[in-house]
């Protein structure tokens, strides 16, 4: 006569006492994603359900233990308890039921979102930790140093720039070639050391920590998991950028694993030097040459901008060195509206060689100049 237990281990997973092997293994995906403890964190009854199910499709999920669970009821569960479901611990449990890849399956929308998570093995005194199962991976980030005109940094412009890159091979995913479990760790990841119920390690030797081994080398890359690709991709060089600026082309960078997106390509910008101005933050600096004459009575002279030439008026009097300024003659502000300034450096040009008449003229001139420059020298 069978002993009825509480709770029933059909009763724990919703199904009929006269269940396929397909709706009980249905029936424990469903309820453990729901009680998973990191959908519950914190939640002792989730964790205690959690466990309750992992031993009632433990015992239901094999037709024999099954048979003698319907026999005998509370006894079998005795049994189970004498140490039986201590021999594996849950990640590999799982993937042994469902098959490689399941528990990423079941647990997916846990970890996948993150790309990783907490995950839980469960014994008759308590939970350990496992390592997490990789999800959909975001590619890496790929910089590259972009050579940018003065010109075009000034005003901005739109390039088109040719790269090679060394991206992951897309025909083996970055594996070198076809996989399979590695013998070593079972797919884990990690080496097996101690005993018991989890056993908890560093990366395996054997598959450095991915779970899997190659055993048949990829014909694209021939077993080095990468490969290069040239790409030619236009840009847009917004006005204002210095060497150091970044540019970030969205999905343009390395491939993502498992179906994650691709990383992004980040350009340096290297802005090369003029031949005429100097750049000094959004200010561009210019060095004119004038006459002696030019600076003493003061005339209206041609000066060279990024826009092109304008007019300046120099005043009378003006002294080699002094910078006039010429507003809004600058590089246009990166983040915000208006632009820097252009100051023009003034260098008078004394002449080298004078005519007789010249030299007659300006020696009439200094007799008549009796102001002494060095006079607040003490000279």
């Amino acid at each position: 006569m069978r002993v009825d237990q509480k709770p029933d281990f059909y009763e724990i997973l919703g199904v009929d006492r006269d269940a396929s092997q397909e709706e009980i293994k249905k029936a424990y995906r469903r309820l453990a994603r729901k009680y998973h403890p990191d959908v519950n964190p914190g939640d002792e009854e989730a964790e205690a359900k959690f466990k309750e199910l992992s031993q009632a499709y433990q015992t239901l999920k094999d037709p024999e233990k099954r048979k003698k669970y319907d026999q005998f009821g509370e006894a079998w569960e005795q049994a189970q308890h004498s140490g039986q479901w201590q021999q594996g611990d849950f990640r590999d449990f799982v993937r042994t039921e469902f098959g490689p890849g399941s528990f990423r399956d079941i647990f997916g929308d846990i970890f996948g979102s993150t790309g990783g998570g907490r995950g839980y093995a469960f014994t008759q005194t308590g939970r350990s930790r496992v390592r997490p199962e990789p999800g959909p991976t975001r590619g890496q980030d790929v910089e590259y140093d972009l050579p940018v005109s003065f010109e075009e940094a000034v005003h901005g412009a739109e390039k088109q720039i040719s790269l090679t890159l060394s991206d992951r091979c897309p025909e083996c995913e970055g594996m070198g070639g076809q996989t399979e479990t590695c013998p070593a760790c079972g797919g884990s990841g990690q080496a097996q050391s101690g005993g018991g119920f989890f056993n908890l390690g560093a990366a395996c030797q054997q598959c450095h920590g991915t779970g899997q081994v190659v055993t048949t080398r990829c014909p694209t890359c021939r077993g080095s998991g990468e490969t290069t690709r040239g790409r030619k991709i236009t840009v847009k060089v917004p006005p204002g950028v210095k060497t150091g600026s970044k540019i970030r082309v969205r999905g343009e960078g390395g491939r993502g694993v498992s179906g994650g997106p691709a990383g992004d390509l980040i350009l340096n910008t290297q802005v090369q030097p003029h031949p005429l101005f100097e750049r000094k933050g959004d200010d561009i600096h210019v060095d004119l040459p004038v006459t002696f004459v030019e600076a003493a009575l003061g005339t209206r002279v041609r000066v060279p901008t990024i826009d092109g030439e304008v007019t300046m008026t120099i005043p009378p009097g003006t002294q080699s060195g002094r910078r006039l300024r010429l507003k809004g003659r600058g590089v246009e502000h990166l983040n915000e509206p208006g632009r820097g300034d252009q100051y023009v450096k003034i260098n008078v040009q004394v002449p080298e060689r004078l005519t007789d008449e010249q030299r007659e003229m300006l020696e009439r001139f200094d007799e008549t100049w009796d102001a002494d420059p060095r006079k607040p020298l003490g000279a």
